[in-house]
């Protein structure tokens, strides 16, 4: 397993207009913040769209998976012809990692973990938020379906 590297999860001062609780998903900082009530936040590194499929906007949590199975989508089935239909949950080979939280909007995006944590902190995906394992654990454990998420440049 690799380390997380210091500073990887950490409690700042928030401002901004969220509402506790709420994701705000800062794709420039490569940075997902968790916003507390006392005006702070958590905020997490985390790997964003290649430049040519980021989007931004307001979805929420849609649905919370324990070690998912992952099936890619068409686009990343295109581009990678031989990746297999369906990678179990749990397979060191499943791109999703440990937890994912599926976001409303058509089910093609979410936050989730990593089989590659060396991409935390860059520009790395299809359009899905990837964290380290433990920090995904960590923001599952905090949030429920329905929680806001505001996904800004």
């Amino acid at each position: 397993m690799v380390a997380i590297p210091v500073n990887a999860r950490e409690t700042v001062t928030y401002k901004g207009d969220a509402s506790p609780g709420a994701i705000v998903i800062k794709t420039k900082e490569r940075r997902l913040y968790l916003v507390q009530g006392d005006g702070t936040a958590i905020r997490y590194r985390v790997a964003v769209g290649k430049s040519s499929k980021q989007w931004l906007g307001e979805v929420e949590v849609e649905g919370k998976h324990v070690e998912p199975a992952w099936s890619p989508p068409d686009e990343i089935k295109r581009d990678n012809p031989s990746l297999p239909d369906v990678i179990p949950g749990g397979s060191p080979r499943n791109p999703m990692g440990a937890r994912a939280l599926t976001l409303s909007g058509g089910g093609q995006y979410a936050i989730h973990g990593t089989n590659r944590p060396d991409s935390i902190g860059t520009f790395a995906s299809y359009g899905c938020f990837r964290m380290f394992n433990d920090d995904i654990v960590d923001l599952f454990d905090r949030v429920g379906v329905g929680t806001p998420v505001i996904v800004l440049r």
